[in-house]
């Protein structure tokens, strides 16, 4: 039988001058060795040779449509150009891979790959047929992308992990409300922005509104009409920051008078130098 050496912890007691703590007890031992998992060494070879298939197909697809393209601009645009032929299937099969529980979309992506994968075979036919002028030739080189194709795609059912009806139907509904959550998240920003924008140039318009009706003549006013509050309304609770936002908005630049605003409105302690700050910070 065969066996594997492993190294063991534990706590024991150890006594020195009277005294006894729990210290740490290293030891090796022979246990038995687990049997060679074959399945798992073949899907290692399987993925393996899959992603040697897809780096060689990638490499020839590239050196033969980057000659074909090269007749009509430079090499170096003609084969950047060319590696767009098969990385478009390697895509679709990396987005096939990602939605293997959700056949609908990964339905899409399979249909993009095949035909992403029909056309890279037929540059690279017309390559090997206008380069050897014989169809022989163009077909062996545009069957290197199929047969990479193939490869990966053995290698992602060997991997798959195929769900019953009823357990795909319960994934989709979980994602779906998952995804709706995530679906808020840029919603929510985008509406909080927006409603600021809407709430600043409301405050704008409402300052231009309130400067522009001043009436600079006072001399028709009556005597007997009351005289105008020299603090603006207050709307609610408010912060210090608010109350000097709405004092500075309605007019008041006095710090003695828009002190007094925010000890009535917001805070009956507010501090003399917080309220200058913000005063700075709103002018």
């Amino acid at each position: 039988m065969r066996t594997r050496t492993i190294e063991r912890t534990r706590l024991v007691p150890h006594t020195v001058d009277g005294v006894t703590e729990m210290v740490l007890d290293r030891e090796k031992i022979e246990v038995p060795a687990p049997p060679r998992d074959w399945d798992q060494l073949v899907r290692t070879a399987v993925t393996a040779g899959a992603i040697v298939l897809v780096a060689a197909s990638l490499a020839w697809t590239t050196a033969s449509i980057g000659d074909l393209l090269s007749a009509v601009t430079i090499a170096v645009v003609a084969y950047a150009a060319a590696v767009a032929f098969d990385a478009s299937w390697i895509m679709c099969m990396g987005v096939e891979w990602l939605l293997r529980y959700d056949p609908e979309r990964a339905q899409v992506a399979r249909r993009a790959g095949r035909w992403a994968l029909a056309v890279s075979m037929g540059a690279v036919f017309a390559h090997g047929y206008l380069i050897a002028d014989t169809w022989v030739i163009g077909a062996v080189g545009a069957v290197v992308s199929a047969l990479a194709k193939g490869g990966w795609s053995m290698a992602m059912r060997v991997h798959a992990r195929p769900l019953d009806p009823r357990t795909q139907q319960w994934v989709a509904k979980r994602r779906a409300a998952l995804d709706g959550k995530l679906a808020m998240i840029p919603i929510r920003r985008e509406l909080q922005r927006g409603e600021a924008v809407i709430d600043a140039e409301l405050r704008a318009l409402g300052a231009l509104a309130d400067s522009g009706s001043a009436d600079p003549d006072q001399s028709g006013q009556s005597a007997d009409s009351p005289a105008p509050d020299p603090h603006p309304t207050a709307t609610g609770p408010m912060t210090i920051k608010d109350a000097v936002r709405t004092a500075v908005d309605s007019g008041i630049r006095d710090p003695d008078r828009v002190l007094a605003y925010v000890r009535k409105v917001a805070d009956a302690n507010a501090r003399e130098d917080t309220v200058a700050r913000y005063i700075r910070l709103a002018g």
